[in-house]
């Protein structure tokens, strides 16, 4: 349990990729923040589960991530409940798809506060921290559209695009505090927001399940294989670890090959 000791804050960790995250992060014996939207009961659940796992302590916080001062608020009731926090993984995100003449200003704004501005101004929290520890792992979610571009995605491309060029300058800046700055890209990986996607797309475009995760989702993966948020988590787990504290500044794909072309 390599990161016994230590605590990490991730946000939008209620499910998917930031709750594979935790579960990663809380095996390897750390003190975890959860943070998202959901039931209640179900995260309750989750937290009890998590903090089972870890022997540690597991918090659920529900700062939203348009909301600089929660944000703020956020890093400091790690700071005081369970230390650091020594990890920080900016995970928050939505997503809206429409040509850019139809995008609504509220989920253009949206989709910039939560994917992008919030990694901002939760690591402008979390910096002091760290370099008093002398100690700090920033990892963000960002996606095979922080490289390339899909049409009716401006407003998410613009913000992981954006999400790589925080990691690189902050690397930069941290660089001599012990502190590594990196980002992970997947491709499509296997949720149940995607999954249950599938039996509309199959009912709209008269295809069958198969036709749909191939060549509709998978499309652009020439593995023709989803990404899974375990494999996401233990590669952020791996980031955190020994072997990777001269990873920084890097922008790390896992997208089945799709940004080789």
């Amino acid at each position: 349990m390599f990161l016994k000791g230590k605590s990490a804050i991730i946000t939008g960790s209620t499910s998917g990729i930031g709750l594979a995250y935790a579960k990663a992060f809380a095996a390897e014996g750390a003190s975890v923040v959860i943070n998202g939207f959901g039931d209640a009961a179900a995260i309750e659940a989750e937290r009890a589960a998590l903090e089972a796992t870890s022997g540690a302590r597991v918090l659920y916080d529900a700062a939203d991530m348009t909301k600089p001062d929660e944000i703020a608020a956020l890093a400091r009731r790690c700071h005081g409940e369970l230390g650091g926090p020594d990890i920080i993984v900016n995970n928050a995100g939505i997503q809206h798809v429409a040509r850019i003449e139809d995008f609504p200003h509220d989920k253009f704004e949206a989709i910039i506060k939560i994917n992008l501005t919030s990694a901002w101004y939760l690591i402008q929290a979390a910096m002091p921290y760290m370099k008093a520890a002398g100690w700090g792992r920033i990892i963000s979610t960002a996606s095979a559209h922080s490289l390339v571009a899909s049409p009716n995605k401006s407003a998410y491309v613009m913000a992981k695009h954006g999400i790589v060029g925080l990691t690189k300058t902050i690397a930069l800046e941290a660089a001599t505090d012990g502190i590594t700055v990196n980002c992970i890209s997947p491709g499509y990986v296997w949720t149940p927001l995607v999954e249950g996607q599938i039996p509309d797309t199959m009912k709209a475009r008269k295809m069958t399940r198969e036709q749909v995760v191939n060549d509709v989702l998978l499309a652009a993966q020439p593995t023709k294989q989803f990404v899974t948020p375990e494999q996401v988590a233990a590669f952020a787990l791996f980031l955190c670890g020994e072997a990777a504290q001269q990873i920084t500044g890097a922008n790390l794909s896992m997208d089945g090959g799709w940004t080789a072309a």
